[in-house]
């Protein structure tokens, strides 16, 4: 039996908290301590508790699982509910604040990699679970009042409210590229997180994982390639073949070894 043709990489489908920026520790960690403080709420986060709680999906829900360890919150869980559902909605708002004001960057390499994209004609897309304003605050105060343009595709919570690893964003996703021509063995998805790369594997999707800072050692199986940053070549596996930082024509290298592994181990079984 022949080999199936190598697909070419034509899109790639950004996550945003963790992959496009440190938005977890310096975006919406601030902005829940200013929202605390904000309705005299007794308790803060740090960064370590922070990364232990970012094991709940969600702002909401992980405001509704701390709670069950403040002696201070309200007994009762519907007088919880709408002090979360205050807490959140502030939160949201000192986040697009902070992230307009220039208050969070992109990560080293993003703006590199997206201008290559760029050059090269290939498809761009968000995929998150945060919700669109906050999207619009950071990539408005990065990008430029026409980051919007540079985007085939955007998917935020209001197309997609289930949260990752449910692949729900990615499959909308799917849909939207569809429109352009393309198919799922021409994306790569850009992940920081086992959740977000499970989503993407569930919507059979090949997944590079760019660490961020609350996700530094975790295993990852069945994805193109895991490392620190896209700003430099050490600490990648497999290694890459181009030294520097990451570019596109490396990751369409892991891209088509992916695929040749995948074909392989399909004409085995």
């Amino acid at each position: 039996m022949a080999d199936h043709p190598i697909p070419a990489l034509q899109a790639i489908l950004w996550d945003v908290d963790g992959t496009l920026a440190e938005t977890e520790r310096d975006g919406h960690r601030v902005a829940f301590n200013r929202a605390f403080e904000a309705l005299n709420v007794p308790w803060r986060w740090s960064e370590a508790r922070y990364g232990e709680l970012l094991a709940i999906a969600g702002g909401l829900e992980r405001l509704l699982h701390d709670m069950e360890t403040q002696v201070a919150a309200p007994a009762q869980r519907a007088a919880r509910m709408q002090l979360a559902s205050q807490l959140h909605q502030l939160k949201n708002g000192f986040y697009t604040t902070l992230a307009g004001a220039g208050g969070i960057g992109l990560r080293e390499g993003v703006r590199e990699l997206i201008g290559d994209c760029a050059a090269a004609g290939v498809h761009m897309g968000i995929v998150t679970t945060t919700g669109r304003a906050n999207v619009a605050a950071l990539l408005h105060s990065t990008l430029g009042e026409r980051w919007r343009a540079r985007f085939s595709v955007v998917v935020c919570a209001e197309e997609a409210p289930r949260k990752k690893p449910d692949p729900q964003a990615y499959h909308r996703a799917l849909e939207k590229l569809a429109q352009f021509g393309l198919h799922v063995a021409e994306v790569v998805a850009i992940e920081d997180s086992p959740a977000g790369a499970a989503a993407a594997r569930a919507a059979h999707i090949a997944v590079l994982v760019t660490r961020s800072l609350y996700f530094t050692a975790e295993d990852y199986a069945d994805v193109l390639a895991v490392g620190p940053s896209l700003a430099a070549s050490a600490g990648w596996r497999p290694p890459p073949e181009l030294t520097g930082r990451i570019t596109l024509q490396q990751i369409r290298q892991w891209h088509a070894q992916f695929a040749v592994a995948r074909n392989s181990s399909a004409a085995g079984r």
